[in-house]
């Protein structure tokens, strides 16, 4: 099973930017799908953004498209949520996820970091 560690979580101004990393070890992506996920306080964990490893097809949440952009770096064995325009309504617990198929629930994915906190002040 491959472990995750997200970095790149902050404080950050309305219509700032950060970028969120996700670092695989264990093993390498190879195969998967590698999603971002977001829980806000008192919500539920929500997806966010997926990429598949292998050809890099990627889809978006309604909320993000335009704003957030997820990539990977295969040689770094990485993936990284580039966010701009950040909103208050963005702040939340960015989770990285592993799992076989481009899916948008948390149950479809079976690998999950700690998770990193952004916060979008206004």
């Amino acid at each position: 099973q491959v472990q995750l560690l997200e970095s790149g979580g902050g404080l950050v101004q309305v219509w700032g930017s950060l970028r969120l990393s996700c670092a695989a070890s264990g093993r390498t992506f190879s195969s998967d799908v590698v999603g971002w996920f977001r829980q806000a306080p008192g919500k539920e964990r929500e997806f966010v953004a997926a990429i598949r490893w292998s050809n890099g097809y990627s889809v978006y949440t309604v909320s993000v498209k335009g704003r957030f952009t997820i990539s990977r770096d295969n040689a770094k064995n990485m993936v990284y949520l580039q966010m701009n325009s950040l909103k208050p309504e963005d702040t939340a617990v960015y989770y990285c996820a592993a799992g076989p198929r481009v899916v948008t629930t948390p149950q479809g994915f079976s690998s999950w970091g700690q998770g990193t906190q952004v916060t979008v002040s206004s």
